[in-house]
């Protein structure tokens, strides 16, 4: 008799298991570069955003050989004397809509051009007739009187695709911003002032108010609030000089890079408006003066009970006030950066009060949500990417403004902030090579 010999089909319970393993090892090993990858093709799609606002930028300027400016659009104006009602009135924008929305007809958004630069109807029905470039930028455009469609659109060419923020209480956000240079110093109004007179606040203008003088001391950036800049003012070159930072919208999460601290101690400053002295605090928030505040086992985030955007106790700051959360508005706060931290430090404000947003100095950082920093838009078009670790100085030192005491940076000095803050001034002669600054 021939001898059978069996015949063995499938796997032990023991090979399975081994296979198994094995799969395990690879998916574990796998995973990790997938994500990569994703992560990869995300900041490569932000960068081409970015680069699409460059080209937006050049194309304005060659259209009207200007720089579209930052904190511009029509004031209501009443009286005998030029003015507006300082109020969340529907009169006007007030002089501070974003250089985002002068780029929209560059950036193939035509159709949001033309609702912001036509009498917009609003209502169901529709009563009421907004005027070109809409009303107060302050409203609450979800819900006041009907929907003013241009402030709560998102466009996808200002949002990176990293940043997950959307929805309410933010209107469209955006992810890219105007770089205000390495002062924080009359960054929320520029050469214009008001001398109030109840709720009437009466424009203070021209070259040579107190104003205009400061103004000129420290906004050293390619963008200053209510003036015109061109690239025939960037003395220092394109390529030298950051025209626009990324920066981070608010989640709601403490995130110190988007819930704007208060500077411990600071109070509420003046503004220094009237140019005739100097107050203690006015423009002179040091770098790290909230970094006190910060989770030391979360240095990313504020220490729980802090007084932070996110947490402003007794207050009248509100969750619509987060970082990036209104594309069209000028404010730094919503659509401006500066080059006195560096990328993903957190942000910090010298008031805590409603009038935080609007005349509030301090720091806003650029920063991102890709690893290690944040991309900038050189005033040549090109895109770059600057780590977190790049070389800014003295953050001890306060920023330069007029009338800064002796012994502090004074007009005209270089950028105490080092090469981060020499690459945010527009003509002040620094010298920096590409090896300094970016990766």
């Amino acid at each position: 008799m021939k001898n059978l010999r069996n015949v063995r089909q499938g796997f032990t319970l023991v090979e399975l298991l081994v296979v198994i393993a094995i799969i395990g090892v690879l998916v574990g090993l796998l995973l990790p570069a997938v994500q990569a990858a994703r992560e990869a093709a995300r900041r490569m799609s932000c960068s081409n955003n970015f680069k699409q606002i460059g080209l937006g930028l050049h194309n304005y300027h060659s259209a009207y050989k200007k720089l579209p400016q930052q904190m511009n659009g029509p004031s209501h104006m009443s009286g005998a004397n030029p003015a507006w009602i300082h109020n969340q009135d529907q009169q006007s924008v007030m002089g501070q809509q974003s250089f985002l929305v002068a780029i929209t007809p560059f950036i193939e958004q035509q159709a949001v051009w033309e609702q912001f630069a036509n009498p917009f109807p609003i209502g169901n029905p529709p009563t009421t007739i907004l005027p070109p470039f809409g009303p107060g930028s302050d409203n609450d455009a979800w819900s006041n009187n009907g929907l003013y469609t241009p402030y709560i659109t998102e466009l996808p060419t200002l949002r990176c695709p990293s940043d997950p923020g959307t929805g309410v209480p933010a209107q469209g956000r955006t992810n890219y911003a105007a770089c205000m240079g390495d002062s924080p110093h009359r960054a929320n109004s520029g050469p214009r002032g008001c001398a109030w007179n109840g709720s009437i606040c009466l424009w203070l203008e021209g070259q040579d108010s107190g104003r205009s003088e400061m103004s000129r001391a420290s906004q050293r950036g390619v963008f200053v609030s209510r003036q015109q800049t061109g690239f025939r003012d960037i003395l220092d070159g394109l390529s030298n000089t950051i025209a626009c930072g990324e920066i981070v919208t608010d989640l709601g999460d403490r995130d110190a890079r988007t819930s704007v601290g208060h500077a411990p101690g600071n109070g509420a400053n003046n503004e220094d408006e009237d140019g005739a002295t100097a107050s203690a605090t006015s423009g002179a928030v040091l770098p790290n003066a909230c970094d006190i505040n910060l989770d030391p086992l979360r240095p990313q985030f504020w220490a729980v009970g802090i007084n932070s955007g996110a947490a402003r106790a007794g207050a009248t700051w509100t969750a619509r006030y987060g970082r990036g959360y209104r594309w069209a508005n000028g404010y730094p706060l919503f659509s401006g950066c500066n080059t006195i931290r560096p990328p993903n430090k957190a942000a910090c404000n010298d008031r805590d009060d409603n009038w935080a947003p609007y005349i509030g100095e301090g720091t806003w950082p650029m920063g991102s949500r890709h690893q290690g920093g944040a991309h900038v838009l050189m005033a040549d078009g090109a895109i770059k990417f600057v780590t977190d670790s790049i070389e800014a100085g003295d953050q001890t030192q306060r920023p330069v403004r007029l009338r800064n005491p002796v012994g502090t940076p004074q007009p005209g000095a270089q950028s105490p902030y080092g090469v981060w803050g020499a690459l945010g001034t527009r003509a002040n002669k620094e010298t920096i090579s590409a090896e300094q600054m970016i990766e």
